[in-house]
């Protein structure tokens, strides 16, 4: 039997945990116990950001786990107040000391702020950091095609781009642009805000026959499609299960009803407008 894969090559030699888990909005000693737990349940990798005002919560949940920090992909990101070479450079300085560790796994522009004009020397600050050791990958979120290709033009390939996916928010046009530039996806949100899709015929089918959740199902779709998936959950039984979707498969016709669900209907925020 083929081994199911489990991680993506985001650059190459650096692989990231297909699934990972998102610590937004959670704060203070829930984000901590969050993070401890999940860990213990077989987590590897750990989402956090500096607007989430959590990294340091992050961290101590990293220590209190006592895991090797080799064993664990960890990833977060930056405001639009260090766009330039060496904000990005400062930017890192301090998350790794509220996070309390020497380096990251991966590193994001969280918002392009295009009016601001400068997230173009973001990335070249982040692959700068690259360079000398300090982070092991970089990449962007929120980055629309357009925003992307002036990445491009100067010269940096993008390795990820975290967005905002799920069955009704599929954003194909955004998607097939990563895919034919080689830009791995990460969705955040994977299980949408309401959830309304978890209770739709093409969701719960597949659950009901494979003894598995809706939202496992969602994640299993989210998985074979190739993409990173970041569910938040602080409650300790949701994570084992977000986490098991590596031991069944859904069927191109079950993917394909998955996908019929796409609405059209863009990100909930706009990044040509919106960002921190």
């Amino acid at each position: 039997m083929t081994k199911e894969i489990t991680t993506a090559e985001v650059t190459p030699g650096v692989h990231i945990p297909l699934i990972g888990l998102g610590t937004w909005p959670l704060t203070g000693e829930d984000a901590a116990a969050a993070v401890h737990q999940a860990i213990s349940s077989g987590y590897r990798h750990i989402d956090t950001a500096e607007n989430y005002a959590n990294e340091a919560a992050v961290g101590e949940g990293i220590r209190r786990n006592g895991i090797d920090r080799g064993d664990l992909f960890l990833t977060t990101k930056f405001n639009t107040q260090w766009h330039s070479r060496s904000g990005v450079r400062d930017a890192f300085g301090e998350a790794v000391k509220r996070l309390g560790t020497d380096y990251l796994d991966l590193f994001l522009v969280h918002w392009p702020n295009p009016s601001q004009g400068r997230f173009v020397e973001a990335c070249e600050g982040l692959q700068d950091l690259v360079k000398d050791g300090s982070i092991r990958a970089w990449g962007v979120s929120n980055f629309k095609p357009a925003h992307l290709r002036l990445v491009q033009d100067a010269g940096l390939a993008v390795p990820l781009n975290q967005v905002q996916v799920d069955p009704e928010h599929g954003q194909p046009g955004q998607l097939e642009f990563h895919r034919e530039h080689g830009i791995l996806t990460a969705a955040y949100s994977p299980l949408g805000r309401n959830g309304s899709f978890l209770e739709q015929a093409a969701v719960r089918g597949p659950a009901t026959e494979l003894g598995r959740t809706p939202a496992q199902i969602v994640l299993r779709w989210h998985v074979q499609h190739g993409r990173v998936a970041v569910p938040k959950s602080a409650d300790n039984q949701r994570q084992r299960e977000n986490l098991d979707v590596f031991s069944f498969a859904l069927t191109q016709q079950q993917m394909a009803a998955i996908d019929a669900h796409e609405t059209g209907a863009p990100p909930r925020l706009d990044s040509d407008t919106y960002f921190h």
